[in-house]
């Protein structure tokens, strides 16, 4: 028997039209160093209707992959939604990888146009020659010598010929609203690249029906509890999984937004929070330790605030007390670009000690209502969730990847997938009531601050110094950034070198936040029986004291 139900696609025009309608009062807060602008949702309708009118004058058309390099605001926003509601795929790129690493996503994605804040074209600039397949540069806030220096730009031979655009000018006079059309819900409407461990980065296609389940699964109340009546600071970049989906929830709920821009170093953001009162906001660690200390020193009212998730890196108990003592409540969440993100948020059963409380408090979290997830043994056994029973973590669930892009068959990546299983890489255990906690990873990724930071890439770029014979990078404690790298370096007979040299080798190779700070001499690297790397002697030295790092600081 089948139902009665009619059979309507999820799209993100669905979201645009409820959050531009139902909520078109609501407001989004941008944030510049030249102050603070207010865009209602109804705006954020129109306005992306008339980019999807821009864009498809320029050609652009359904499938065709759009870029953005920009900080969170209400540009990015309009952005976000008109791209893909016309039938195209909204591709945020991360301003804070390394141009060769930012280059190679853009040609992978086959990017067409990119959008980019003026403020970050020293950045994008330098790369354009790089980028094999975009013909369009639509830049908003340039002035017009920087346009025109941008269009007499010659282009490498074998490269389409770039149009340079004013996003302001190529808006003015376009229509506010847009036949949007009836796509697939299962066509791809955003893409998300991962680093990983190893290897090129992977990009994340997610479907329209995955952002909106996301979306609805998100809003709930024991998730991120977004309503009408909620301001939320959207720290978290744009670009780092799609804002963890805020952005589409808050249309859907009508939760005003509050975009912080460029200004994210503690005080700057503080003014940001000052002056937009928002309720709940969502961030990584490293986010709230700086604002802490910022608070803390200047007697700033963040009290407005009532909680705020944490996610991207392990939050460490003693900032949770620190906001408990301001009255604001963190929140763990656990997630990854493979899982859209949100994966668990960490919400305590109601009627326990102070002690248990802290205790769910300090996990990664309960499992989100449509994530299914199940523990993998060292031998392939399904183990128990029995809060003891400790091994892989794989998850399923409607807006879990299930392959990677370019890799449909899944042969490239065979290994990161069990049965329809995403292996997470992650080790823990899970509770009878169904709340995570982390207890190591299986891959030697380092997650520094909310950004992974891969070992074997920082490895590779230092034994290719030619004084280094060995050199081994593990993950350590930090207290501000979660992990921070520990390079173990063995250096060749008779020569010299000192960490510092090392170090400043780095620069250019990986992002200048990837350098590890901790030096120590080994005489050499310990080896399994096959002989890979031994990291796990390596952690067990440092954690006994029998490795005592050099700390370089600057």
């Amino acid at each position: 028997m089948r139902s009665t139900m009619q059979d309507v696609p999820l799209a993100i025009s669905q979201l645009l039209d409820h959050g531009s309608t139902v909520h078109g009062a609501q407001r989004v807060f941008s944030a510049s160093p030249s102050g603070i602008t207010e865009t209602t949702f109804a705006e954020i309708g129109a306005n992306a209707a008339r980019l999807a009118h821009a864009l498809a004058g320029l050609g652009i058309a359904p499938d065709d992959r759009v870029a953005t390099f920009m900080w969170n605001s209400a540009r990015h926003l309009e952005a976000y939604y008109g791209i893909p509601s016309m039938g195209c795929v909204v591709h945020p790129l991360n301003i804070r990888l390394p141009g060769d690493q930012i280059a190679y996503i853009a040609n992978h994605a086959g990017d067409r146009a990119v959008i980019a804040d003026a403020s970050l074209l020293p950045l994008l600039t330098p790369l354009l020659d790089q980028l094999a397949t975009v013909e369009h540069l639509i830049v908003d806030g340039a002035d017009e010598a920087t346009l025109a220096a941008l269009r007499e730009r010659p282009r490498p031979a074998g490269r389409p010929g770039l149009a340079v655009h004013d996003l302001d000018a190529l808006l003015a006079g376009r229509p506010a609203t847009y036949d949007w059309p009836e796509l697939d819900e299962r066509d791809a409407a955003a893409i998300c690249y991962t680093s990983g461990t190893t290897g090129e980065p992977k990009g994340v296609a997610y479907s329209h029906r995955s952002i909106y389940l996301h979306a609805l699964g998100t809003s709930v109340v024991d998730v991120l509890r977004m309503s009408a009546v909620d301001r939320l600071l959207c720290v978290v970049p744009q670009f780092h999984v799609l804002a963890w989906g805020v952005p589409y929830g808050a249309l859907l709920t009508g939760a005003e937004l509050v975009m912080p821009g460029s200004r994210l170093a503690p005080g700057p953001l503080a003014e940001v929070i000052t002056a937009t009162r928002p309720t709940k906001a969502v961030g990584v660690p490293t986010i709230w330790a700086g604002l802490l200390e910022y608070v803390q020193a200047n007697g700033t009212d963040i009290s407005c605030m009532t909680e705020a998730v944490v996610g991207g890196a392990a939050c460490p108990p003693a900032l949770f007390d620190a906001y408990d003592r301001l009255g604001v409540t963190l929140v763990h969440g656990w997630g990854m670009t493979e899982t859209s993100p949100m994966g668990t948020v960490s919400r305590p059963p109601a009627g326990l000690s102070a002690e248990e409380t802290r205790r769910y408090r300090l996990s990664q979290g309960r499992l989100a209502g449509p994530v299914q997830a199940r523990l993998i043994g060292p031998d392939g056994t399904r183990l128990p969730w029995d809060g003891t029973s400790a091994g892989e973590l794989e998850v399923r669930g409607p807006w879990i990847t299930g392959g990677y892009l370019g890799d449909e068959s899944g042969r490239e990546h065979a290994g990161s997938f069990h049965d329809g299983w995403l292996r997470t890489g992650d080790v823990g255990t899970i509770t009878p009531d169904g709340f995570l906690t982390l207890t190591d990873r299986s891959k030697d990724v380092i997650k520094s601050g909310g950004e992974w930071i891969s070992s074997v890439e920082l490895e590779n770029h230092l034994m290719s110094h030619p004084a280094v014979l060995e050199a081994a990078v593990i993950g350590v404690a930090d207290e501000r950034w979660g992990e921070r790298p520990l390079a173990c370096v063995v250096v060749r007979e008779g020569v010299t070198v000192d960490f510092a040299a090392l170090r400043d080798y780095l620069d250019g190779r990986v992002a200048r936040w990837q350098r590890p700070e901790r030096w120590v001499a080994i005489p050499e690297v310990p080896k399994t029986s096959v002989g890979k790397f031994d990291k796990k002697r390596l952690r067990a030295a440092y954690a006994n004291g029998e490795l005592k790092p050099r700390l370089l600081i600057g």
